[in-house]
C-alpha cells in the first residue's frame, strides 16, 4: 500500500505509514487461558481453534473469561486518571506514555500488530476492531492540515483502506473536549468479497498525530453502531 507523502492537505511535516491492519498476511498474537497463539489478521482463527473455545458455555464466553486477567494487569499498569469513565458492556484503556485513552467492548482481546500503537479486536469477527496509530507531527492543531472532510477523505483512500478497495465517506465533522479540537468521520470501504463498515476520531497533541478506528462487517453494522461509536466518541487525549 503506498504511504502518504507530501499531500498538500496534511502538509509536508506530516507523513502516514501504510496501514497494517489491511495487508491481507499480517500476524498477530493472542492469548487464550494463558496459552499464546497465532492468529492471522483478516482471516478466521484455524478450526481447531474454534473447535477449543466452543466447549462449556460459548466461544465468547470463552474468550471474553480469558481477557479478564489481562484486563485487569493492563489497568494496573495504566493508572493515569484520564477524563474517560467506564460504562456498562465496555472496558478502558489508558496509555500514560502516549497520553490517550478510549473504550472497547468486553470480550474483544488485545492483539499485537506491527506498525499499531494499540490494537483490540474480536477473534470470532475479525473486522470488528479498533486501532491507535501514532505519527510525530510539528502541528498543534488538527484544524492547521484542512478541513474535516478533506482530512479524511485523503486519510481513508491512501491510509485507512488499501487502493484496491472501493471507499466512500459517509460524514465528517469537528468538536471540540476540553478545548481540543478532534475530527470524526463515517466511511465504508468494500473489498471484493466483504464491506468494512468504519469510524475514526483524529486529533494532535504532544507532538503527535493521533488515530483511531473501529469498525465492522457491514453485514453486523446495525447491530454493532452503537458500540463502535461509544469506542470512537470515547477516545481522548491528555497533554503528557
Amino acid at each position: 500500500m503506498a504511504s502518504l507523502h507530501n499531500s498538500p492537505s496534511l502538509h509536508r511535516s506530516l507523513f502516514l505509514k501504510p496501514f497494517p491492519q489491511a495487508q491481507k498476511h499480517d500476524t498477530f498474537s493472542c492469548c487464550r487461558r494463558g496459552v499464546s497463539l497465532i492468529v492471522r489478521a483478516h482471516l478466521k482463527p484455524p478450526a481447531s481453534v474454534i473447535s477449543n473455545v466452543q466447549d462449556k458455555g460459548g466461544r465468547r464466553q470463552v474468550l471474553a473469561a480469558g481477557v479478564i486477567a489481562s484486563c485487569v494487569s493492563l489497568v494496573n499498569q495504566n493508572s493515569i486518571s484520564f477524563a474517560a469513565e467506564t460504562k456498562k458492556g465496555f472496558l478502558l484503556v489508558s496509555d500514560n506514555k502516549d497520553g490517550y485513552s478510549f473504550l472497547y467492548p468486553f470480550g474483544w482481546q488485545e492483539v499485537v500488530i506491527e506498525g499499531q500503537d494499540k490494537v483490540f479486536k474480536d477473534v470470532i469477527e475479525p473486522l470488528e476492531s479498533a486501532s491507535v496509530n501514532l505519527i510525530p507531527t510539528s502541528k498543534k492543531d488538527i484544524r492547521e492540515l484542512g478541513s474535516p472532510q478533506e482530512i479524511a477523505e485523503t486519510l481513508i483512500k491512501k491510509f485507512l483502506a488499501p487502493p484496491s478497495q472501493k471507499t466512500k465517506l459517509i460524514e465528517a465533522k469537528e468538536h471540540d473536549v476540553d478545548g481540543k479540537a478532534y475530527y470524526t468521520f463515517e466511511f465504508v470501504a468494500r473489498a471484493p468479497n466483504y464491506t468494512r463498515h468504519a469510524l475514526s476520531a483524529i486529533t494532535i497533541g504532544n507532538g503527535k498525530f493521533y488515530t483511531l478506528t473501529t469498525g465492522a462487517n457491514e453485514r453486523r453494522w446495525d447491530k454493532m453502531k452503537d458500540k463502535l461509536n461509544t469506542v470512537v466518541d470515547s477516545f481522548k487525549i491528555v497533554n503528557v
